[in-house]
């Protein structure tokens, strides 16, 4: 008997660890996911003729759930130098706000990169969706 249960704990661990290393391959990859749009935008762009040392406007997008939600990133990116304008969006019903946070920057993949984790880790953290930039 205690052999079987000794069975049945060491068994459990091991599908505990397939699925701990199997979560943190899937959050590595949405990340480069995520960094290689990020190249691939930037990259469409220099070939269109931006220049990497030149600034521009770069829109970044948010879905939010709330009024307060948006409020409460508002206060986290104006100190940043980010313009923000929120509006209600009627036929989104999961996330009913958009919220557009603009800055002027250079388009070098580090850079916008930064940016966009710290968008998703600000959508994370408010419940809602980052939905990527525009330059």
């Amino acid at each position: 008997m205690l052999e079987a249960m000794i069975g049945l704990g060491v068994g459990g661990l091991v599908i505990l660890a397939v699925l701990y290393v199997r979560i943190r391959r899937g959050l590595r990859e949405g990340m480069a996911r995520r960094n290689s749009w990020d190249e691939m935008m930037i990259g469409r762009l220099r070939a269109e003729g931006y220049h990497p040392f030149k600034e521009y406007r770069v829109d970044f997008f948010l879905g939010l759930p709330d009024q307060a939600a948006c409020e409460a990133a508002r206060a986290e990116l104006e100190p940043e130098g980010f313009q923000i304008d929120v509006k209600p969006i009627e036929e989104e019903s999961d996330l009913p706000f958009s919220l557009h946070a603009a800055k002027s920057m250079q388009l070098l993949v580090p850079d916008v990169q930064a940016v966009s984790q710290q968008m998703g880790a600000l959508a994370e953290k408010y419940h809602g969706r980052y939905d990527h930039w525009a330059a």
